[in-house]
């Protein structure tokens, strides 16, 4: 009973957010956990050791051999039965220790479902875990495959405005009821020198050739090198070799960027917060790095951009995007309601073949990005540019439960939580990580809640749009409103590595593909590019990264066909983190040998197990911590611990708050001379790991500054015993970017190309 009573009791402290993801679910969101301002003095309940569950994740390569090697990973992994005496002792620590009663009773009811005998079920048979939608976990936080494909997942309660439908149409709206000064507009679109400047109707307008179609998919693309002052190394690559590289503009006159008329005057007022101490009065609208990002943008190339830093200049970005996409949209808009007033003019009998300004669906542009924040700051931008003044307010339909849906609750937040700045920008405001939402723009109005046939502006998640898109086989999915996407912006994408990468690489197979119905479109409207099925070769694509990862590369270079060409920013790092570390520690690079990508897997776990394991198995190398940043290779690594019957524990993002506090404390005290750690459970938690102090990194961090963070929590036990600490690093050469990362770019050469496969460094030598 006291159980019972104790859990009800925490379902009444809930606030209705964390209810809403408790059904949805079948857990409270990882973001919320009830931390102790004095971690060192938590008591400890202890769980199961096969308590973690396993991630049906499957890897990022898209490359069919590398997935047949996680298979064959998979495929190798057994599990160890726990002894009853084990698991009765856990239950006597989780009875004892203080936190359990918060922790365990809303959670009990998933103890089956992380149990190690699942783990090869979960990987093996994706179907059955699609199956068991509701009791899964990390979707949403940590990432875990998604095993709601049903659209009807999350939908049920989905808001869609039907009201406002004929208001926002731009079928029956012309352009006299939409904007003030209409015979302005119309003098503008029937401007041969508007034609031929603006870009566009430059890009819109271009007919492509099947002689050029076919040079793109089958000639590789020619690359050029240029150095910008604000970005840096820049690399220009295009198939068709009459698109030349662009220099960059030392001042942008808003009046020559062909902004269209309501932006013109709102862009200064909204950009100016980030101006006042960054940019000469000669310049008075764009930041260095906005000028020259959106010098770019403008030209409708393909942006990639791997320097985003939710810190410094994320929102400036933000800012420039946004400007970019509604830019598009007002101008799309128009040329479409211009021409509906010219058809309603026109004599009967007249040639409509010229007015073709459509695609096969309405939405144009897909904006792709972690949170539901996120959302809100993007519609909150759209919304400032679009008042002219005060006084103009412009109308937007169901506000008040975009707010209410997207908004945060500051109770909410967790208290007494100290973590990184970059951790709280990073994590600021709504997390929710499962939503997508349409909006439908017209010049003095806005709708929220459209739907996607009706919406010209699609924001959502990677797991809100594979929600929706569905898999293969599933009666219910819809990605028919993705054929005519003209701009896509993935903003962001370091954090999709975190959550599921498969979700994005699912969303650019579905990318602008046939629709499958005609969803009541005019045939007449539609441009011929679309027809041709073509719209992949106009689609722009602007990703943006806090980090360069060939996964993130592999999207860029594999799944943007655009004609105009690609731009991305190549700069290499020169220190890299490891200058960060404080405490003196020997850093040891070992380099592994690799035939090819796909026997690195393996190549690395026995090269661990034969050469670096055996050093550290002896009692005196206590207190070692091994950082594991793929699951595959911890769920590897765990069974072969298990298996030895080493003396061990383990933390990954799938570990309760009660195991990991219990793990933490064993290690602490020594009880346990291993600690297994993922990755993404330090992404998501930043917990600071005391009593280390030997440290192995089974492969370098995909964040590089994890990589010091890791290093300088050794110095959270000072107990005197510094000159004993201890650093291995495994790496290969595939691994040159993570590596230059952390030790500079001159080094990583000399690392790679030496003849040794052991590098030593020493930090804190100065201390």
């Amino acid at each position: 009973m006291g159980k019972r009573r104790g859990g009800r009791e925490l379902v009444r402290s809930l606030s209705k957010r964390q209810k809403k993801h408790l059904r949805e679910f079948g857990e409270e969101h990882p973001f919320y956990d009830k931390v102790s301002g004095r971690p060192e003095a938590t008591q400890i309940c202890e769980l199961s050791e096969n308590s973690d569950k396993s991630s049906a994740e499957s890897d990022s390569e898209t490359e069919v051999e590398q997935v047949s090697v996680y298979h064959k990973l998979l495929a190798t992994l057994k599990t160890s039965p726990e002894s009853e005496s084990e698991e009765e002792e856990d239950e006597s620590e989780s009875e004892e220790a203080g936190e359990s009663g918060t922790e365990m009773d809303s959670e009990g009811s998933q103890e089956t479902r992380e149990a190690d005998g699942d783990e090869e079920n979960k990987h093996d048979v994706p179907e059955q875990e699609e199956a068991t939608a509701e009791q899964t976990l990390g979707q949403e936080q940590a990432g875990g495959t998604d095993t709601s494909c049903d659209p009807s997942h999350g939908v049920i309660e989905e808001f869609t405005d039907v009201k406002h439908e004929s208001e926002f149409s731009l079928e029956t709206n012309f352009m006299e009821e939409e904007s003030g000064d209409c015979n302005a507009d119309l003098r503008d679109s029937n401007s041969s020198q508007a034609f031929s400047e603006d870009p566009f109707k430059q890009h819109m307008g271009k007919e492509l050739e099947e002689k050029e179609v076919e040079k793109m998919s089958v000639l590789p693309k020619t690359s050029s090198q240029s150095k910008w002052p604000r970005l840096g190394q820049l690399t220009f690559s295009s198939t068709l070799e009459k698109h030349k590289t662009l220099k960059a503009d030392k001042e942008v006159d808003v009046k020559q960027l062909y902004l269209h008329k309501p932006l013109e005057s709102t862009w200064p007022k909204v950009n100016k917060q980030f101006l006042s101490s960054v940019n000469k009065p000669s310049d008075p609208s764009f930041t260095p790095l906005q000028r020259e990002l959106f010098c770019i943008m403008n030209t409708y190339r393909d942006l990639f951009y791997p320097e985003r830093n939710a810190l410094t200049n994320g929102e400036e970005i933000r800012h420039a995007y946004c400007l970019h996409a509604l830019n598009h949209v007002l101008k799309a808009n128009a040329q479409v309601l211009s021409n509906n007033a010219k058809r309603r003019d026109q004599k009967p009998g007249t040639d409509n073949d010229g007015y073709r300004d459509q695609g096969l669906t309405r939405p144009k542009v897909l904006m792709i990005v972690p949170f539901r924040e996120c959302a809100l700051r993007i519609v909150h931008i759209f919304i400032s540019l679009l008042e002219v003044n005060d006084k103009r307010k412009i109308d937007v339909s169901n506000k008040k439960r975009f707010k209410g849906e997207f908004g945060s609750d500051p109770e909410e937040k967790p208290p007494n939580l100290k973590r990184p700045e970059d951790y709280e920008a990073v994590f600021a405001g709504n997390i929710d990580d499962h939503f997508r939402i349409g909006v439908a723009i017209l010049q003095k109005s806005m709708r929220l809640y459209a739907p996607f046939y009706s919406s010209d502006i699609i924001i959502a998640s990677p797991l809100g749009m594979r929600t929706i898109i569905g898999a293969e086989g599933e009666k219910k999915r819809d990605f028919d409103f993705l054929s005519s996407i003209e701009i896509l912006i993935i903003d962001q994408a370091d954090i999709y590595l975190m959550q599921n990468w498969e979700h994005v690489l699912h969303l650019m197979k579905h990318i602008n593909l046939l629709p499958l119905d005609s969803h009541g479109v005019d045939f007449s409207r539609v441009r011929m590019l679309n027809l041709n099925n073509w719209s992949k070769y106009y689609r722009q694509t602007l990703l943006f990264s806090d980090l360069q990862d060939p996964q993130i590369n592999s999207v860029f270079n594999k799944h943007c066909f655009n004609y105009m060409g690609q731009v991305a920013v190549r700069n290499v790092p020169l220190s890299g983190s490891i200058s960060h570390v404080v405490v003196q520690l020997p850093h040891v690079f070992r380099r592994l040998e690799a035939e090819n990508v796909t026997s690195v897997i393996d190549t690395r776990f026995q090269f661990f197990i034969d050469k670096v394991l055996p050093e550290y198995r002896d009692a005196i190398m206590s207190h070692t911590l091994i950082y594991v940043p793929s699951y595959f290779d911890y769920v590897r690594l765990r069974n072969y611990f298990k298996k030895e019957d080493l003396n061990f524990t383990h933390i990954c993002e799938y570990t309760k708050k009660a195991g990991v506090c219990r793990a933490r404390r064993f290690f602490l005290k020594g009880e346990k001379q291993f600690l297994l750690f993922t990755e993404r459970f330090h992404f998501y938690k930043r917990y600071t790991i005391k009593g280390i102090r030997n440290l192995i990194f089974y492969e370098l961090p995909t964040y590089s500054h994890f990589y010091s963070e890791i290093c300088n929590m050794m110095k959270a036990t000072d107990n005197g015993v510094d000159a004993t600490w201890t650093c291995t690093v495994l790496y290969s050469k595939y691994d040159a970017q993570k590596l230059a990362a952390v030790v500079g770019i001159d080094r990583t050469a000399q690392m790679l190309q030496s003849k040794k496969n052991v590098h030593l460094f020493v930090t804190g030598e100065n201390e």
